[in-house]
């Protein structure tokens, strides 16, 4: 008799776990709280625009490259075209502007034709991305750690090695740390905000360039709601169960295993296994009411790890602006206090690149910052909460005005987010849009990896960003695989992908 698997979460580790679940001869059916599929890799469509709310680049986009077979087992790519840059995004003071190339060399030549006399420091960065250029970061995930044998680890060693003094090297030096041993002022402050945060592992920012420069990061045509149900297609096709607008209120315990579930509207179901891909402080602390914990997970949640809460503006343009770079970071002479807090820099990034996500013509545009979760928690629920993501709103079109002048003519829609906005769609612990900040703090639990077990509990797993510290697609994907791999050996059977 199959066993049964049940998976609360219907993102993208919930949908590769229930694949890979599949795959391997067992029942799996997935529990999601909303309509959709995907988690936080969605989209969602306002009067013909598409407002892209996930994926900026793919690993594993390019033929032959890491994380490429993941996405065919998962029926992901397949007839998919994939849209690369040439390059990442572009910084602006308004009088300086660092192209941020993802070819090494370019990229090199740009930057000493900035600042000369920074060329030392620049090699050394050019060359850490050189280094990375067939890094093969999915080596970390092509099987658990409790499961590799040592031939296994000769081979994980043998193909990390070469990168090891890189890794040691970079990995625990920050964006803004290397950016402030710049002799140049603009590119101290333009280098800090490469990677989208300050604290970003500079090892992060070089694999990344990497790998955008073999063509292996790059965008899905159709956008990451699009990508997220051509999984969910693979899990039904595959014979899996997803049951949608089911919000899952506990998991059922009995003599230290977990035994089924029980949802909100009292209906319980039965299973031999339950994975959790959902929040993983709602599942430890609510579903699991504490129970199951010890002095290692309650630091992990007591609030010191970093995480990234965000707001988002998404507008509808009737005006084409594939003229410009699609991505421009803008760099404020003052301060302007967004939403309580101070902000000196503003990204605007358009997705003109895919036609299939605006009418002809027209552009969809998203402005990103960064937000504290607790200022909007504190006045969620009252009038003022829609007021001040009015007032967020306004503030950043007039930049967006100032710098393309007559553009707030052209807005036919207007969208908002904030970190609320992603709680209530995922149950994401404050509006988190990764797990935890991937930066140099984190990273070595990224490296060595994050039990997907709990203490005292048998037949339960966690999978997803909670348990890959950085979140991102491929890890969640990756994540998911993992954890089926720990159920197949646990019950003595061979992994398949077929």
């Amino acid at each position: 008799m199959q066993k049964q698997i049940l998976i609360i979460g219907g993102g993208v580790a919930g949908l590769a776990a229930g694949c890979y679940a599949q795959m391997n001869g067992y029942r799996a059916t997935i529990f999601e709280m909303h309509h959709l599929p995907g988690g936080l890799c969605t989209a969602w469509e306002r009067k013909g625009y598409t407002f892209d709310g996930c994926i900026h680049y793919l690993f594993g986009s390019g033929e032959g490259q890491p994380f490429h077979d993941m996405w065919l087992e998962l029926g992901a790519i397949q007839n998919r075209p994939m849209i690369n840059h040439g390059e990442y995004q572009r910084i602006t003071d308004g009088k300086n502007t660092l192209i941020v190339y993802c070819d090494p060399d370019q990229l090199q030549e740009h930057l000493c034709s900035l600042s000369p006399r920074d060329a030392p420091l620049i090699k050394q960065f050019c060359d850490g991305v050189r280094q990375f250029i067939r890094f093969d970061l999915s080596a970390l995930y092509r099987k658990p750690r409790l499961l590799m044998n040592g031939i296994d680890w000769r081979e994980f060693g043998s193909k990390m090695m070469p990168y090891l003094i890189p890794m040691m090297r970079w990995a625990s030096l920050s964006a803004a740390e290397f950016a402030s041993r710049f002799h140049h002022p603009f590119l101290r402050r333009a280098f800090a905000q490469m990677f989208s945060w300050e604290e970003a592992p500079l090892m992060m920012g070089m694999a990344l360039l990497a790998y955008m420069y073999n063509r292996n990061a790059g965008f899905p045509q159709g956008g990451s709601l699009a990508f997220a149900q051509a999984i969910e297609k693979r899990f039904i096709e595959l014979g899996g169960e997803i049951l949608y607008n089911s919000q899952v209120e506990k998991i059922l315990v009995e003599n230290g295993q977990a035994k089924g579930i029980r949802l909100y509207n009292d209906e319980v179901y039965s299973g031999d296994v339950v994975i959790s891909a959902c929040d993983g402080r709602t599942t430890i602390f609510d579903l699991l009411e504490g129970k199951f914990i010890n002095r290692q997970i309650q630091r992990m949640y007591d609030g010191h790890l970093p995480m990234h809460s965000m707001m988002q503006i998404s507008l509808g343009l009737k005006r084409d602006l594939s003229e410009f770079p699609h991505w421009t970071t803008y760099l404020l002479e003052r301060d302007i206090l967004i939403a309580g807090e101070p902000r000196r820099e503003i990204g605007i990034k358009h997705y003109c690149f895919d036609p299939s996500l605006a009418p002809p013509g027209k552009s969809v545009v998203e402005i990103i910052v960064r937000t504290h979760y607790p200022y909007w928690q504190h006045i969620y629920g009252r009038r003022i909460y829609d007021e001040e993501q009015r007032q967020v709103s306004d503030i950043l079109r007039s930049y967006l005005e100032e710098w393309h002048p007559g553009i707030n003519g052209d807005v036919e829609i207007v969208d908002e987010a904030t970190p609320l906005s992603y709680e209530r769609y995922t149950g994401n612990w404050q509006g988190s849009t990764c797990g935890f900040l991937l930066t140099k703090e984190t990273m070595p639990m990224l490296i060595k990896g994050v039990a997907k077990t709990l203490p005292g509990l048998k037949n339960f797993y966690l999978t997803g960003q909670w348990v890959e510290p950085g979140g991102s697609v491929p890890l969640a994907a990756s994540s998911g695989k993992n954890v089926i791999q720990l159920i197949c050996a646990a019950d003595g059977i061979p992994f398949t992908t077929h």
